[in-house]
């Protein structure tokens, strides 16, 4: 496993040593469940690894820290081959390396199913952290990576497997097979741009999160939590090219927000940009003042007010993933 470049002390003791430069450590930590987060049918063991070191990454990025080191626990059946385990590993190492993080201890446990909770530690680099607090009106809103993929991946594969859709399956394996293997993949193995976390944090970024649950439901918490108004511009959202191609083999529409209008009605496209959580990006509020890198799209601005609007209309359903319903 990678020790990562602030790791004194790695796996073999009791506990890692993991240098932190800026006097203070960014932590975070995220389950991964067989069954709920992923199928085994569906995703490699290399596959699980790269989500699972991925989805902690992310938030440290959010925070506008550099990733810098992962502990990993993990139960499973006695069954499980040996080699599930060790390409498991591989992914681990692979994402964490991507991150420029280490792997640099955890545990093991037997268990029915398989469990992996994942502790990532970051460093500021002598910044102060971006939280989802500072976002203030007249900022705009801004975001890097894509939006809707993976929760069109996940689509297809469940379409693709008659779990779900009402495209014949053998039409949906074909495309995940070719055109639309982007979209599963980006829901098998998510790569949020880690960079510009510290990136956005240098270009002073009031507020910022990552897209886990959605990118209603994860600015709603933004919205709350800084006591603004946030309003998304659908025009700035991209739901053409593999998107629009994937909602038309699965031939569905939803309702936006709810709503029962039919110029309301968006294409399935934009409903997975909307509420589809799982890929990670970041989005953030800058002041309108700031000159943004091309990796970020503004796609809304920051008013006064409460809650999340969509082309001006306050978003009624849910937004996203509700793990508890």
């Amino acid at each position: 496993m990678p020790a990562g470049p602030l790791t004194s002390v790695g796996i073999g003791d009791d506990a890692a040593v993991v240098g932190t430069p800026s006097g203070s450590v960014v932590a975070a930590v995220d389950l991964l469940l067989e069954g709920r987060h992923f199928l085994r049918d569906w995703s490699s063991a290399y596959d699980v690894g790269v989500k699972a070191a991925a989805r902690s990454l992310a938030d440290i990025a959010a925070m506008g820290a550099v990733p810098t080191a992962l502990l990993v626990a993990l139960a499973a059946p006695g069954s499980l081959p040996a080699r599930w385990a060790t390409d498991l590993a591989d992914g681990l190492a692979y994402e964490a390396t991507r991150a420029g993080a280490g792997v640099v201890g955890g545990d093991t446990a037997r268990a029915d199913s398989v469990v992996l909770s994942v502790t990532a530690l970051g460093d500021l680099a002598g910044r102060s952290p971006v939280l989802r607090s500072g976002a203030r009106p007249g900022d705009v809103l801004a975001v890097a990576g894509p939006l809707g993929h993976s929760a069109a991946g996940f689509a297809l594969l469940s379409a693709g497997q008659g779990q779900g859709g009402s495209a014949p399956s053998g039409l949906v394996n074909a495309a995940v097979a070719g055109p639309l293997a982007g979209l599963v993949h980006a829901h098998l193995r998510p790569a949020p741009p880690y960079a510009a976390g510290p990136e956005a944090a240098l270009l002073g970024a009031t507020a910022m999160i990552d897209v886990s649950d959605g990118l209603v439901a994860d600015l709603g918490h933004v919205a709350a939590a800084s006591g603004v108004r946030l309003a998304i511009d659908s025009s700035a959202l991209v739901t053409g090219g593999p998107l629009s191609e994937a909602a038309a083999i699965l031939g569905e529409t939803t309702s936006l927000g709810g709503t029962d209008r039919a110029d309301s009605a968006p294409s399935l496209a934009l409903s997975w940009v909307l509420t589809g959580g799982e890929d990670h990006s970041l989005v953030a509020a800058f002041p309108a003042s700031a000159v943004l890198p091309s990796r970020w799209r503004v796609i809304g601005k920051v008013g006064s007010g409460t809650g999340v609007t969509v082309d001006g209309a306050p978003y009624a359903g849910d937004g996203g993933w509700q793990h508890f319903r």
